[in-house]
């Protein structure tokens, strides 16, 4: 009986450690490919942060290395030549070219320029030429200057930031109502406002722009600002959704004290649904801050007030030969959004997640 106890101890033991082994391998699966995604994800904005720091020169040099460089040029006797890499019997080394041959050329070695010209057999051009690191920091300033950023900084700003507070303000307001008020044909109401996120905008740009026209606000802010304060349908379904989660004991406690509705709605509601407030919040101003198609139609012949999204495109148009600084533009405009979403991500990622009661 002891023998037959140890066998069955040492079996559960073995799928015990079974168990945490393919535990443990899943888990590494799992990280591994959520590190090879998120990879994936970035390399685009790594290829756009190296692109902003290349020369023009490098950025047209189908040979040159991924890594911002230059290529290395030597002076001998009062004349800049390029270094090169030769390959020779002690190893690989790094001349500068001084006489170009067909078949054989001169090269001087620049860690020991007193030894003279050294002749190489061989076809210079199939050599590669010498790159080192070199950070084209000026490019920022440049394309900083270029784009004029702190007057596209400016009208972006107030855009983004009139049109947030507008938008998740009447937002709340509407999903309060809501997710807390009895009134005839209230189902059919908010069937009506959420069959309104399915609505293509092509199909009321026309119309709209029309009346904007006709009453004479294209040309001006009006007519991007004005429709965000009569709320938006996703933001309205995101917060009463989390309204909806909210106890109403808490209210009924608030009504006893003698709060109404709007006492309600401001001192219990919003402080409990902070986190889905951000989250509203930070989806509009993101959409805001690259909004193209709207300052596009409706700012035409008023260059000066463009946001930063048309003044970059402005800007591609007209330096589209200069990759190099339209990248650095493009890093120039995303600083601010990232500084935003990292130092706000826990509240956000917290409002997207509709919890339940506690």
């Amino acid at each position: 009986m002891a023998t037959i106890s140890t066998t069955q101890t040492t079996r559960q033991k073995d799928r015990s450690l079974n168990k945490q082994s393919r535990t443990l391998v899943m888990r590494a699966a799992i990280t591994s490919l959520t590190l090879v995604i998120l990879l994936l994800y970035l390399l685009p904005l790594g290829y756009s942060v190296l692109t902003s720091l290349k020369s023009k020169a490098q950025v047209s040099d189908v040979n040159a290395p991924i890594l911002p460089s230059e290529a290395q040029t030597y002076f001998y006797e009062g004349e800049e030549y390029d270094v090169y890499k030769i390959p020779t019997a002690e190893g690989e080394k790094e001349w500068a070219l001084v006489q170009k041959g067909r078949s054989s050329s001169q090269f001087v070695d620049p860690q020991n320029p007193e030894a003279g010209l050294i002749e190489w057999q061989g076809r210079w051009r199939t050599l590669k030429p010498s790159y080192q690191l070199a950070f084209q920091w000026s490019n920022y300033p440049r394309a900083f200057n270029f784009i004029n950023f702190w007057r596209l900084l400016g009208f972006t700003l107030l855009y983004a930031i009139v049109t947030t507070i507008a938008a998740t303000s009447s937002a709340a307001i509407v999903a309060y109502g809501f997710s807390r008020f009895r009134f005839p044909f209230k189902s059919v109401l908010f069937i009506i406002l959420i069959s309104t996120i399915i609505l293509p905008p092509q199909v009321t740009l026309v119309p709209m722009y029309a009346f904007f026209y006709r009453i004479g606000w294209v040309g001006t802010w009006l007519p991007l600002i004005v429709p965000q304060f009569f709320s938006n349908a996703y933001n309205v379904f995101l917060l009463r959704q989390y309204f909806m989660t909210i106890p109403t004991s808490m209210e009924e406690a608030a009504r006893i004290d003698g709060a109404g509705p709007i006492r309600t709605f401001i001192s219990v509601i919003l402080p409990q649904a902070v986190p889905a407030l951000i989250a509203v919040s930070l989806f509009h101003f993101f959409f805001a801050w690259n909004d193209f198609f709207g300052p596009l139609i409706y700012l035409a012949g008023s260059a000066e007030l463009n946001p930063i999204a048309v003044g970059l495109f402005r800007f591609n148009g007209l330096y589209s030969s200069e990759p190099q600084l339209i990248q650095a533009a493009s890093i120039l405009t995303m600083i601010i959004p990232l500084l935003i979403f990292f130092f706000a991500q826990r509240f956000f990622m917290q409002g997207i997640v509709v919890t339940g009661e506690k």
